[in-house]
C-alpha cells in the first residue's frame, strides 16, 4: 500500500473526500515528523509508539577498499508495535 492507496483507504472508511482524507493524512504525517524531530515520542494507544534513538560515532570499514572509517553519530526513528497490532498481524 502507497500513500495514494492509504488515502483512498482512509476516504472511504470515513466518509470524507478524498481531497480531505489527502489533509488529514499529511497531517498525521507532519505532526509524528514535528513531534520526533523535537526529540519526543508519539504513542498511539493499541497500534504502537514512534521514537528516535541515537546511535554513537562508530568505527566501520570501506566494504570496497577495505579501509577503516568512521560513521557519524545519526538519529534514528523507531517504530515498536503495540500488541493489538502485534496480534491482528499474528
Amino acid at each position: 500500500m502507497n500513500k495514494g492507496d492509504l488515502v483512498a483507504s482512509v476516504a472511504e472508511k470515513s466518509g470524507l473526500s478524498k481531497a480531505n482524507a489527502e489533509l488529514a493524512v499529511n497531517a498525521v504525517l507532519e505532526t509524528v515528523t514535528d513531534t520526533l524531530r523535537q526529540g519526543d515520542s508519539v504513542a498511539l494507544v493499541g497500534f504502537g509508539s514512534f521514537s528516535v534513538k541515537a546511535t554513537a560515532e562508530r568505527k566501520g570499514r570501506n566494504p570496497s577498499t577495505g579501509q577503516p572509517i568512521t560513521i557519524a553519530a545519526s538519529k534514528k526513528p523507531i517504530f515498536t508495535a503495540g500488541k493489538s497490532l502485534k496480534d491482528a498481524v499474528a
